[in-house]
């Protein structure tokens, strides 16, 4: 590396937030972005460790310590070039995803790990910033045609693939604007939407087609997708789990997705009939994963008169757990900056009933406190803890639940396998469905994810999907020993 000793001269800084008092009084962004000089000792502290763990730890084999050292050496260029060989939207993973590179790196054995997901954030930024970015749209073109259905990262990744191959692709969006769940799942104050528009238009320029508000299956047929050489079902798990309570059908208990989905559509000017609103009402948001820290980012937003969250499983430690050593994903207490504007956060709890009123409308909630059984050999089983029943007011409750998998709509009547999850089968590494020029990528196919997975899995159906047309590809892709080869 550069400086060889950066990592005993810096310690790791991330970049800050905005007051508290601030933020919430609107939808935007609000991290206050690192001096040059400060990223500069950033990527000065990644070791010369000889292994960089970091690479397994990314699933899609991003060259972490390659674009450390040039950021180190304010080659700031040739750091976005080796990103972007890997990694086609560092914007969406530098600001959304949890990085699992960060929880590999070898430093974090002794030392905080370096900030690598703040790095690449910055590089990208400073690559728009510099118009470094521009279409490159393919010298020739084969001829042959794809569908991608879905516009997520999983589809957005396959369709600059298959494009950059020269292939004809088209992008089919059942919403009224592209982007899937990063458009309307992830609140703009995490990611701004004009994030997901500046890179799409790069997409556009480069030949790709996009056409939304065409549902594929409900209002357009299925029957119309043999018309391409190709298909890719990029359309993710948004199957939403919901709980067998009762009272659950209430007026006021709210699937969370409906939630996030309004407000960021109000934002943007589109006005919505009956917006459901926090805004003076007691909020209970029930599940404690990223979506359901979202509700309560918006929540306070809306001016919420009390934010609860209550999450089944234990507390985590807050420390690295000896069960999730380095360096596998650690079982590891997160506070997000949402938690922080204001919450009471409540673990091994269970929703007994939904109380409403003689209108049906939610005023309550009764809950029980749990442990978890763990029998050798045996799946956990949840006990209820005598005595810890307990009455909370409640105008508004938030499913935050998460998928359990992809609607059966295309499956069903295109006749594709399903796995025992529900997920549209087909093995990793190959993505092609029973039906042979069918490929299936992103959550549709392993199931609810991470958005680096999401991307790594387009990538990588992108591949086969020219590999089965053409019989051969150069496209980039990971080798048995996580090592990029390709283009």
């Amino acid at each position: 590396m550069g400086k060889v000793t950066g990592f005993k001269e810096f310690e790791r800084k991330d970049e800050s937030y905005k007051p508290v008092k601030d933020r919430v009084k609107h939808y935007n962004e609000f991290t206050v972005p690192l001096k040059d000089k400060d990223m500069a000792e950033q990527g000065s502290r990644c070791m010369d460790c000889g292994i960089p763990f970091c690479h397994s730890g990314c699933p899609l084999g991003n060259l972490i310590p390659d674009f450390n050292h040039m950021v180190h050496q304010g080659e700031w260029q040739k750091a976005s070039w080796i990103l972007h060989s890997t990694n086609n939207f560092p914007e969406f993973t530098g600001r959304l995803c949890p990085a699992p590179c960060e929880q590999a790196c070898v430093l974090g054995i002794i030392e905080d790990p370096v900030s690598i997901e703040n790095i690449e954030k910055n590089i990208v930024e400073r690559a728009f910033k510099e118009g470094w970015i521009k279409p490159q749209p393919p010298k020739t073109r084969t001829g042959k045609t794809i569908a991608i259905v879905g516009s997520g990262p999983a589809g957005l990744a396959a369709a600059q693939q298959l494009n950059r191959a020269g292939h004809l692709v088209t992008v089919f969006e059942r919403d009224d604007a592209v982007g899937g769940l990063l458009r309307y799942g992830i609140p703009n104050f995490k990611m701004e939407k004009g994030i997901i528009d500046r890179r799409l238009a790069i997409l556009e320029v480069e030949g790709i087609v996009f056409k939304t508000n065409v549902n594929v299956g409900v209002n357009y047929d299925v029957k119309d997708l043999k018309k391409f050489d190709a298909v890719v079902l990029c359309g993710g798990a948004t199957e939403r789990r919901s709980l067998p309570t009762p009272g659950i059908e209430a007026d006021g208990v709210v699937q969370a997705m409906d939630f996030l989905t309004q407000q960021t559509k109000v934002v943007f000017g589109q006005k919505i009939e009956d917006q459901i609103l926090a805004t003076g009402k007691n909020v209970i948001v029930i599940g404690g994963g990223d979506t359901g820290s979202d509700c309560i980012g918006t929540s306070n937003r809306q001016g919420a008169k009390s934010v609860v969250n209550f999450e089944i499983m234990p507390k985590p430690p807050g420390h690295r757990s000896p069960a999730t050593p380095w360096p596998y994903w650690p079982l590891q207490l997160k506070t997000s900056s949402s938690h922080k504007e204001g919450v009471e956060r409540n673990w091994l709890i269970n929703t007994k009933e939904f109380v409403t009123n003689a209108k049906g409308k939610l005023t309550a909630l009764k809950t029980v406190n749990v442990e978890w059984e763990m029998v050798p050999g045996e799946r956990p089983k949840l006990v209820e803890v005598a005595g810890t029943e307990k009455t909370w007011k409640c105008d508004l409750a938030l499913l935050a639940l998460g998928f359990t998998g992809p609607e059966s709509t295309i499956a069903d009547k295109l006749g594709l396998d399903r796995d025992v999850r529900s997920n549209y089968k087909a093995s990793y590494g190959q993505y092609q469905t029973n039906i042979p020029n069918v490929f299936t990528a992103g959550d549709m196919r392993r199931g609810q994810s991470l958005i680096v997975w999401a991307i790594s899995e387009g990538r990588e159906a992108a591949r086969q999907v020219d590999i089965y047309l053409m019989g051969k590809s150069d496209l980039a892709t990971k080798n048995e020993d996580g090592d990029l080869v390709g283009l």
